[in-house]
């Protein structure tokens, strides 16, 4: 399963903001990330949405984690970009197979397995060790 691309920006965006104790804002999220900027200010625009980030506004507003993301799984924020759609979409283009077809309940069942495996991983868990320091390396000269 590929995730599509603001799916990767949110989980990076998170991991970032995770790291650090300061508040961020959407410029330097992208610079830091080498991210165009309004696709991060939409991504992070949803990571509010969902409770993953707090947005402030205002001279000293910023981006921040929330207070209780790194108990969200990587599955959760996956889901949250992702959706529940299936790997295909038997119906969109009529296939004649869709009555006996074995290969979209397989498929299902590998998602199923794949966010299963990432619903095993906290936010949090993401930044520990040497990785929150080294995140906060990235686009610093």
């Amino acid at each position: 399963m590929k995730l599509n691309r603001s799916t990767d920006m949110a989980l990076r965006i998170a991991m970032l903001t995770a790291a650090s104790q300061a508040r961020t804002t959407v410029d330097e999220l992208a610079e830091q990330l080498a991210l165009p900027r309004s696709h991060v200010a939409k991504v992070v625009q949803r990571l509010q949405r969902i409770g993953v980030l707090v947005t402030i506004r205002g001279r000293s507003g910023g981006v921040a984690i929330a207070g209780t993301a790194g108990e969200l799984t990587v599955g959760a924020v996956v889901r949250a970009f992702e959706g529940d759609d299936e790997v295909v979409s038997c119906e969109q283009s009529a296939c004649p197979l869709v009555a006996g077809c074995r290969l979209r309940g397989q498929l299902r069942r590998a998602q199923d397995a794949f966010l299963a495996v990432l619903d095993e991983t906290r936010l949090g868990d993401l930044v520990d060790g040497p990785t929150g320091p080294l995140l906060l390396t990235l686009g610093r000269r």
